[in-house]
């Protein structure tokens, strides 16, 4: 004989959902995205009485209630949905990080487990250098004037090496892929090195003896070049960082008469022959 499991009429069961929060006429609502009911706890299922959601939107019928939780509550992301954002977020990183990085010495890419766990390990590093910093800094006390103190945080700052943390979700893929990348580059936990780029450059013979020097320091190999009776035209290959130096270059020096074009953004090694 199956027995019945009663439970109080006003709550309801919830699995896995977004929630948004507000205070209003000194009482919490809340309401669960994914039904269309408003809460008092989504906690614990606490539907709101109709006589509270009236006396804190009087006049308003339930769906305007819902509207205005939505644009003016705050959102409340639950453990299971922040477990999501990270692992899709961190999936995304590390999926760029192997789009723009190869092994120097075969020109090849790395597979996304790989470096995975590259930056895995970045990350034990990291927490193992930060606990032996406590410990360092917990023995002794010294006792440097607030002024200088703050100074020399500066300074140390500018010098401090990147660092792999891992990822969190207040920022974009993009750019905590391009902290990934600083901090594997410099650390080598694996032969690792960003893929360079492929680019055509035509100055003007006016400047084009003033800027190429310049230009040639910059650039990590020049593949072609032809000075002709219009201007100097030349195909290079460069880490992405310079891109921007080189573009602003071209663009002073020349004066609007230059040009730069993007050949390829992923040049490996055995490419640049």
């Amino acid at each position: 004989m199956s027995q019945r499991v009663n439970q109080p009429s006003n709550q309801i069961k919830l699995t896995n959902v977004s929630i948004v929060r507000i205070r209003k006429a000194k009482k919490r609502f809340e309401l669960a995205c994914y039904k269309n009911k408003v809460f008092l706890n989504t906690s614990k299922g606490a539907v709101a009485p109709t006589a509270d959601l009236q006396k804190a939107w009087p006049g308003k019928n339930q769906d305007e209630i819902i509207l205005d939780i939505l644009a003016k509550g705050e959102l409340q992301v639950g453990e299971k949905e922040r477990g999501q954002q990270l692992e899709m977020l961190q999936k995304e990183v590390v999926q760029i990080v192997t789009e723009k990085c190869v092994d120097p010495t075969t020109g090849r890419v790395y597979t996304s487990g790989l470096i995975e766990k590259a930056l895995e390990g970045l990350m034990s590093r990291n927490q193992n250098s930060a606990t032996a910093t406590t410990t360092t800094n917990g023995e002794g006390s010294s006792s440097a004037a607030p002024a200088e103190s703050n100074e020399k945080g500066k300074e140390k700052a500018k010098d401090e090496p990147p660092r792999w943390t891992g990822v969190v979700t207040t920022k974009s893929a993009k750019s905590q892929a391009l902290e990934a990348i600083k901090a594997l580059v410099y650390y080598q936990p694996i032969p690792i090195a960003r893929q360079r780029m492929k680019l055509r450059i035509f100055l003007p013979s006016a400047v084009a003896k003033k800027v190429k020097p310049t230009i040639l320091e910059m650039i990590g190999q020049l593949v072609d070049e032809d000075f002709g009776g219009d201007g100097w035209n030349a195909d290079v290959i460069c880490d992405p960082g310079v891109y921007r130096q080189i573009s602003d270059l071209v663009g002073k020096e020349a004066k609007g008469r230059g040009r730069i074009e993007v050949l390829d953004t992923a040049v490996a090694a055995n490419d640049e022959d």
